[in-house]
């Protein structure tokens, strides 16, 4: 129950400048359809910040959609000007690039806030969690809802006979920021 769409933005006006046919509204109605359709299903996006007439509303629409939305799993880029794409041939590059960065930071602590609030609700809950490789004192898995080397992973300690590449029922018995910690039930 993962799926990556890479949104990109929310704003119609920077939609319209990306070339992406889509609305705002239209975005919303994707993402609520579904939630409603697969219940527990982890979302992630990649938004870009900064693209050429990128203003401070725009910039706050997209803010507003992280918050509402509260995606499982979140990336942010700032806009990069490349030669011989549309935007690169179309568009000047007028977003400060001290702009753009700031502007991202926003949008990742943002969404450190979500992560920390989702992470905190899984405490107590079983994943079925596959096991990836052995890292020090810890076997590390991860769950259905987490892509390897770049989501959230599973920590369990290496007192029990766990075999890398199976899978376990694995119960979250406390959590951080990044991190699940469990034990095998």
């Amino acid at each position: 129950k993962y799926l990556d769409i890479p949104f990109q933005h929310i704003s119609d006006d920077i939609l319209s400048r990306m070339r992406r046919n889509v609305t705002g509204v239209q975005t919303k109605e994707l993402i609520n359809k579904i939630r409603e359709e697969v219940p527990g299903i982890a979302l992630r996006t990649s938004l870009i910040v900064g693209f050429p007439g990128e203003t401070d509303k725009d910039f706050e629409d997209l803010k507003n959609f992280v918050k509402e939305f509260k995606f499982e799993r979140l990336g942010v880029f700032t806009y990069s000007h490349e030669e011989g794409t549309y935007a690169g041939t179309k568009y000047k590059d007028d977003v400060p690039q001290s702009v753009k960065q700031q502007r991202a930071d926003e949008i990742m602590k943002i969404q450190q806030d979500i992560q920390e609030e989702l992470n905190s609700q899984k405490t107590g809950l079983i994943y079925r969690t596959l096991i990836d490789r052995r890292e020090g004192k810890y076997f590390v898995g991860r769950t259905e809802h987490d892509s390897p080397e770049v989501d959230d992973e599973v920590l369990i300690p290496v007192d029990k006979k766990i075999s890398i590449g199976e899978f376990y029922n694995v119960k979250i018995t406390s959590v951080d920021l990044f991190d699940l910690f469990g034990e095998i039930v």
